[in-house]
């Protein structure tokens, strides 16, 4: 919260100061002498109680629901502390569990084909149904897909968001984060208000570059930003694959090129939980067996469909429909429909059209 103090210069002090309290009681001589720390920051630090108001920040974390957690606290992703520059501190709203150390990262471009939401959709699910927990930023596009998907699973999924959590965005995104909220957990290293820029969403990637044991970039063009959160990856050390996409559309020309650069083709889920189950062992945690290929999709039959199911498929007898037509006949909100119309594609009963409409399944 104090201005021109991130990450690295907080290190820094740590490592000569000792502790954050010693920090913000020293005096600007002593704050200036660390390197890295020049005046204006050293200033920023030791009038820190001018600047920073904490009550208020400490009242808007409860108000909202969320905790903070501390490098040092049990509960810190593992995978995070191998990073370079991790994060000390994150905003958490929901819950972490020790089961998130086992865990996939799925990114791609805001600018998206059906081509590609489907398989980040299908891709997430599938990890989400072999017990890992799929990780994303929770932007348009890809992400939103990834997160739906591993939803529809009834699987763990992680949001790393690049903005603080009462600054969510994007804004139509808040019902979904609502829905992670539930199971998962939205997570933040920015205070409450700090808005997204263009400098918050690429320092963000690090963190979903790093969390996952391998990430998944499903469809992105040249200039996406899933192209630097893949490098990062590269940088941690985490295994890199892509999803192949048609040679002559731009959406997926990044993705292509990481393919020719190093990264491994993935043509279903498989591809990369037999790379995980041959890199790690996870003693007394096997993956569920048969985990359907891509394009194999697994028949589920429940004892009875939920509530919105039958909703959904009800409202589907009269013919294909648009999503918007699917929110209006059955008052349910957006995020809502699209995750549970990916479990009813799933179990085989709707099937998605061209132009986000859907129809029943044999129609």
């Amino acid at each position: 919260m104090i201005p021109g103090l991130g990450p690295v210069r907080l290190r820094a002090l740590l490592a000569s100061l000792g502790t954050p309290e010693a920090i913000l009681i020293a005096g600007r001589n002593a704050l200036a002498s660390v390197e890295g720390i020049g005046s204006e920051t050293a200033s920023a630090i030791a009038n820190w109680q001018q600047t920073v108001d904490l009550p208020a920040e400490l009242d808007r974390i409860a108000t909202f629901g969320a905790h903070v957690i501390t490098w040092d606290a049990p509960e810190y992703p593992v995978a995070l502390r191998t990073i370079d520059n991790p994060p000390f501190i994150l905003y958490v709203w929901g819950q972490l569990q020790a089961a998130d150390s086992r865990a996939i990262s799925v990114v791609g471009s805001r600018n998206v084909t059906h081509y590609g939401t489907e398989c980040a959709k299908k891709l997430s699910y599938q990890f989400a149904y072999a017990g890992y927990t799929v990780v994303s930023g929770l932007a348009r596009g890809i992400d939103t897909s990834a997160h739906q998907g591993a939803l529809a699973a009834k699987g763990r999924t992680i949001a790393v968001i690049g903005s603080g959590l009462s600054k969510l965005y994007p804004p139509e995104n808040k019902g979904l984060a609502e829905k992670i909220a539930e199971s998962g957990a939205v997570v933040s290293e920015y205070p409450m208000m700090r808005p997204a820029d263009r400098q918050t969403f690429p320092y963000r990637n690090r963190i979903v570059a790093g969390w996952g044991d391998a990430l998944v970039v499903v469809e992105a063009g040249m200039n996406s930003g899933a192209l630097i959160t893949a490098n990062q990856a590269i940088d941690h050390g985490r295994t890199v694959f892509a999803v192949p996409g048609p040679i002559d559309r731009p959406t997926s020309a990044g993705s292509n090129r990481l393919i020719q650069q190093g990264a491994k083709l993935i043509v279903g889920a498989e591809d990369v939980l037999d790379e995980l189950e041959q890199c790690f062992s996870f003693a007394g945690k096997k993956r569920t067996p048969n985990i359907p290929q891509q394009g194999e999709l697994p028949i589920i039959t429940p004892p009875k469909l939920s509530h919105e199911e039958t909703l959904l498929l009800t409202a589907l007898e009269v013919g294909e429909l648009s999503l918007d037509e699917l929110c209006s006949a059955t008052r349910l909100p957006t995020y809502k429909v699209s995750s549970t119309l990916l479990g009813l594609e799933l179990k085989r009963l709707a099937k998605p059209l061209p132009g986000q409409r859907y129809i029943l399944a044999g129609k």
